[in-house]
């Protein structure tokens, strides 16, 4: 029997909006890290155009801050390619752990999916379907688009206004500070949970040791140390709590 559009239309749109609900938090330190980032290319020195292409076609503030220092002093592109994709490597564990989930999608969306997916839509995805006995939903993707489309829509917002505000902004100040503080009011309202907290101590410690190895590898390693110390975390208190 074929299915019930007005309740697919329905199951849809409850499921991006509990996924735009997770995400509202996150937004505002989001358009913070967009409206600095997009200050910081046209302060690095590229042109308006080149920041606009720069932010609509890469979308990734971690990548477009890394390569930033090195195309303004003058570095070789393959270093800056490097840089950031080493920067990037992260969402190929993304990517792995998402898989399960949208394989059943065409290359063309499954594409589409990677190009919007972000740390905090694959944070806020994971721990609410992560032990679905059922995978690859119509409410899991409805929910993934939830948490990664707004976002979108407020980063690109505020990047390009930090782009048509760069020149107004004083170069003494300390944006790569502002960053930071971005990052922090994504990253703490996260700290819900022991095995969070794990996952934090340890991809922190891990970027703090790894701050001595180039191309920004100490992020990639903070990445997976996090990752893989957030799972054992995860299994070791599960199975303290068994009966």
């Amino acid at each position: 029997m074929p299915e019930d559009p007005r309740l697919v239309r329905q199951e849809r749109i409850a499921a991006f909006r509990e996924g735009l609900h997770a995400l509202m938090p996150a937004l505002i330190a989001t358009a913070t890290w967009g409206l600095v980032t997009g200050v910081a290319m046209v302060k690095s020195g590229l042109t308006e155009s080149m920041a606009l292409a720069m932010t609509l076609l890469l979308y990734a503030g971690s990548a477009q801050l890394t390569s930033l220092p090195l195309i303004a002093s003058g570095a070789p592109l393959w270093l800056i390619f490097m840089a950031g994709s080493v920067v990037n490597l992260r969402f190929i564990i993304f990517g792995a752990a998402l898989h399960p989930y949208f394989r059943h999608l065409s290359w063309p969306r499954r594409l589409g999916l990677g190009y919007f997916t972000t740390d905090m839509g694959f944070v806020l995805f994971m721990p609410r379907f992560g032990d679905a006995a059922e995978r690859g939903t119509r409410e899991q993707l409805w929910y993934f688009l939830g948490t990664i489309a707004p976002g979108w829509v407020v980063w690109q917002s505020s990047s390009i206004a930090g782009i048509y505000l760069g020149t107004l902004v004083p170069t003494a100040w300390s944006l790569d500070f502002a960053a930071v503080l971005a990052l922090l009011a994504i990253t703490v309202p996260l700290a819900n949970s022991r095995p969070m907290l794990v996952s934090m101590l340890a991809a922190g410690l891990t970027a703090w040791v790894g701050q001595l190895l180039p191309l920004r590898l100490g992020l990639a390693a903070a990445v997976i140390v996090g990752i893989l110390a957030g799972i054992a975390a995860e299994r070791y208190f599960h199975k303290v709590a068994r009966p």
